[in-house]
């Protein structure tokens, strides 16, 4: 009877990890698909509005390097300024360090690389580490909180290389 005790209970907490880990899975695919993808599309493309749609209107912005702290309107009012030279190109890439999700709130840290003229022979790279909190309001994944800092510029391209790409969920 003990045996049979046991054995039941270790099937129940190995489908319930199999479960969490699958509603993780899904989290992080949704938070690709709904939030990272569209934050790569908006820096691409200078879309202040859309880069703003992501962030929850009680946004909290907080940069290391620069010892600020911005609300929403405050940080994409610079980016709408910043984009509106449209000879501007850029890209931004994401890898991950960290993703932990609970299906109604993500934690994500990883490090970015931003490319200004990419390809081009004046081509700059910035690398910084990112921390963000997500929240779900009306079912899509949104920033509530995005901290960021180059650590004294020592976050740099070994750093960017050695965290996880975006799709290798299985690392999580």
């Amino acid at each position: 009877m003990k045996l049979i005790v046991n054995l039941s209970l270790a099937l129940v907490m190995t489908f319930s990890a199999l479960k969490v880990y699958s509603q993780e899975k899904t989290d992080l695919e949704q938070i690709n698909s709904q939030l990272w993808e569209n934050f790569t599309k908006a820096f691409e493309t200078l879309d202040h509005e859309l880069f703003s749609s992501l962030h929850v209107e009680d946004f909290i912005r907080v940069s290391g390097d620069s010892k600020k702290i911005k609300n929403k309107a405050e940080y994409i009012a610079g980016y709408e300024k910043g984009w509106q030279d449209k000879r501007l190109t850029q890209t931004i890439s994401f890898r991950f360090l960290e993703r932990i999700s609970n299906g109604s709130i993500a934690s994500e840290r990883g490090i970015y690389n931003v490319k200004i003229f990419p390809g081009k022979e004046n081509e700059m790279n910035y690398y910084g580490k990112f921390h963000v909190i997500l929240g779900k309001e009306n079912g899509k994944w949104m920033i509530l909180v995005d901290y960021d800092s180059s650590e004294n510029n020592s976050i740099n391209k070994e750093s960017f290389h050695n965290a996880f790409g975006m799709k290798e969920l299985d690392k999580y």
